[in-house]
């Protein structure tokens, strides 16, 4: 059976993985897709503060000998923390080609072709800007109205991130000063629709895209 295991950050990527992105791939025979939260520590789970952490796990994954499987990650590029070669990805002018060069320097550091690293740029909120389905059905109309505003803004809501306070969760504490990923996060997300992310994240669809084509590449192995 093909196997599929994504190094997440958090409990929203957790949580989104299981009820969406595996959802997605089973029409794809991929059956078996597994969310693992970074370790912090012998039994902290969570947060994504030091690299080695996300490279540990990564690691441990792809000790197997096996070849029936593939391992991913999916952090968030806002507030990502020091990644090996910054020297190669801090020359970059702006912030599409630092987390591809970032990518790059994952994949040659863990130096395994069972692996794929993803950084979702800028960060999980930025997904739930695909439409504002989702806000309108969790935020008051008011609140909802200023969300519409940001997505009439960009094309792509990748492209959501400014300034430090103009990052995709940022804009959303400042409309919703009680906004909570956990509880929020994928609720907005399911109203969104995944095949509506798809369709407004390039960069999210191109990773699910090399997700499903590694994966069936593991029959010809």
């Amino acid at each position: 059976m093909k196997r599929l295991y994504i190094i997440v950050e958090g409990q929203t990527e957790q949580e989104f993985v299981n009820e969406q992105i595996a959802s997605y791939l089973r029409q794809y025979e991929i059956y078996e897709v597994k969310p693992i939260l970074i370790h912090t520590s012998k039994n902290g789970r969570g947060g994504f503060v030091n690299y080695q952490h996300l490279k540990n796990d990564a690691k441990r994954l792809l000790s197997s000998q096996k070849s029936d499987f593939v391992v991913s990650m999916f952090v968030d590029f806002f507030r990502c923390p020091e990644i090996p070669q910054s020297e190669r990805w801090n020359r970059k002018t702006n912030h599409l080609d630092q987390v591809e060069e970032m990518e790059k320097c994952v994949q040659e550091d863990i130096n395994d072709t069972r692996f794929i690293p993803y950084i979702q740029l800028h960060e999980f909120e930025a997904l739930l800007f695909a439409s504002n389905d989702g806000f309108a059905g969790f935020f008051s109309e008011e609140q909802a109205g200023k969300t519409q505003q940001i997505i009439n803004s960009y094309d792509n809501p990748e492209d959501i991130n400014t300034t430090p306070e103009g990052a995709p969760s940022k804009r959303l504490l400042a409309i919703k000063e009680d906004y909570d990923k956990v509880i929020e996060g994928n609720l907005i997300a399911l109203e969104v629709g995944f095949l509506r992310i798809m369709e407004k994240c390039p960069r999210f669809k191109a990773w699910i895209e090399k997700l499903i084509v590694s994966c069936k590449d593991l029959q010809n192995l």
